[in-house]
């Protein structure tokens, strides 16, 4: 079914409707519900099951949960799917259109992480510590640097390349890695936004560090967070 024929249908639009023909308005009628987006944000490294959705956003009941799945299929954004056998589980998928929202969410992060009130103790999910690397990747530190850095992140494991400035993130096998990092997401945000030696961390048992140690310090520099905003006098 086409966007148009879904926005167009009463029942589908969100209850507070803010009737405004400006589009950021009616991206917040697609998107502006509690948890909406952050829904949206895990579903940007790949597709979730629904119990992989509520672990990664523990402050998220099921049932508001199967709501703003329920309502995001609506608008086209994201579609459910079953896995073939033997795996036979239903994931939460986004569409094309739905992964075209990350700029949306790499803006809002730089906007938010200058805020003098943000909390970086706070829980901090896989997708949410893989977004930031590319959204905050300083591409003159990278600029000529050509690596493939693997992540195990729990159960999960990613591969990064580095080329050109960029950084591509996709989840799979770390074959043809030069260097590898285990450990979980609150850890090596530390290591990379907060500035926490990587030794300390490995003596402390909660970081692994293999292959290119010249590569991993590089790497944690490569992500410089903006400068907080002043607090009005």
């Amino acid at each position: 079914m086409k966007l148009e024929k879904i926005t167009e249908r009463p029942e589908t639009r969100s209850k507070r409707h803010y009737e405004d023909a400006c589009a950021a308005a009616h991206a917040l009628d697609l998107v502006g519900e509690r948890w909406a987006l952050l829904v949206i944000r895990e579903l940007l490294m790949g597709p979730k099951r629904f119990s992989d959705l509520r672990e990664s956003l523990p402050g998220i009941s099921a049932n508001v949960l199967t709501q703003r799945l329920e309502g995001l299929e609506r608008a086209g954004v994201l579609v459910r799917r079953k896995l073939p056998p033997p795996a036979a589980a239903q994931v939460y998928e986004l569409t094309e259109w739905g992964y075209e929202s990350e700029p949306i969410f790499q803006a809002l992060g730089r906007w938010a992480a200058r805020s003098p009130l943000h909390d970086p103790t706070l829980p901090f999910s896989t997708a949410s510590f893989l977004l930031s690397l590319r959204t905050m990747l300083d591409s003159e530190r990278a600029k000529g640097l050509e690596a493939r850095v693997g992540f195990r992140l729990g159960e999960e494991t990613f591969l990064a390349h580095l080329t050109e400035g960029r950084i591509e993130i996709t989840r799979g096998a770390l074959d043809g890695a030069d260097l590898i990092f285990t450990g979980m997401p609150p850890v090596l945000a530390g290591a990379i936004y907060g500035g926490q030696p990587l030794e300390a961390l490995e003596e402390a048992g909660t970081l692994q560090v293999e292959g290119d140690r010249v590569l991993a310090r590089r790497f944690t520099g490569l992500f410089p967070l903006p400068p907080k905003a002043s607090k009005p006098a």
